[in-house]
């Protein structure tokens, strides 16, 4: 006489005969075993998530957060998880706990926060050692949360202000530099060239005028403009003495004034 069981594709059993382990896991599929001779014991191969609840962990740094985190593990020995320890998840998690504690606890908070990476994969490589005994793989851990007191929390926020503004401060003197330098650049093409600015000084009165209809006092450059209106009057006086008298005027009396005859 034979008892039937139909083992999952994603278990497997261990079969106690007598109260002894009856070789390796069996399945999947159908088994056989003897009534009140066997036992079966099934064992799932699933990847089992398992919440680690939040703790109060003092950094290295003596900042006190709360961190959470999840870990996944999968069963790789059937028989060594039955007949190793009595309950997995509740060893494992267990062990998870006082490993999350004793990992961030090496870190400061800024570490904690930039590392999670690092952390994850120490605590995985931990966790590792500690199970393999016990016929269990863990995958993956991932820290979940991290509660920061308010005090601290508004801290940061001023420090994340300040590095702003500072950034915000170094970016504008940068372009003030960059501005500095292109026009000292322009400065020395106008020098070469004088016209240059006179179109530059038209063309912004053609950029003002299109926006609105109004009167622009528009200031022209002084000493430039009273040089250029003097070699305008010298030019026009020497034109005025190479031109010929008129009849009956004689020459050298081109200022207008009469001569006695």
């Amino acid at each position: 006489m034979f008892a039937f069981y139909v083992i999952k594709q994603y278990e497997r059993a261990v079969v106690f005969r007598l109260g002894k382990v009856d070789g390796p896991a069996r399945g999947p599929g159908l088994i056989l075993v003897a009534p009140f001779v066997q036992r079966v014991h099934r064992v799932s191969l699933r990847i089992v998530t398992l919440p680690i609840q939040s703790q109060g962990i003092i950094t290295k740094d003596n900042v006190s957060i709360d961190v959470s985190a999840v870990a996944y593990y999968r069963v790789e020995d059937p028989v060594r998880s039955v007949v190793a320890i009595e309950n997995v998840q509740s060893a494992i998690g267990q062990i998870a706990q006082t490993t999350l504690r004793a990992v961030v606890g090496r870190h400061t908070l800024d570490e904690t926060l930039s590392e999670t990476d690092s952390i994850n994969q120490n605590i995985r490589e931990i966790l590792d050692v500690q199970t393999e005994e016990w016929g269990i793989k863990v995958t993956v851990v991932e820290l979940r949360d991290i509660q920061l007191p308010e005090s601290m929390q508004r801290a940061m926020a001023r420090q994340a202000e300040a590095e702003r503004e500072k950034r915000a401060k170094i970016i504008a003197a940068q372009g003030e530099a960059l501005a500095a330098g292109e026009l000292a650049a322009a400065a020395d093409v106008m020098m070469a060239h004088p016209i240059a600015l006179q179109l530059r000084n038209l063309q912004t009165l053609v950029e003002v005028a299109v926006d609105k209809n109004s009167t622009v006092v528009f200031p022209a450059p002084l000493m430039s403009t009273i040089a250029e209106l003097g070699a305008f009057l010298e030019r026009e006086g020497k034109s005025a003495g190479k031109l010929p008298a008129p009849a009956g005027q004689p020459a050298g009396s081109g200022n207008g004034e009469l001569v006695a005859s």
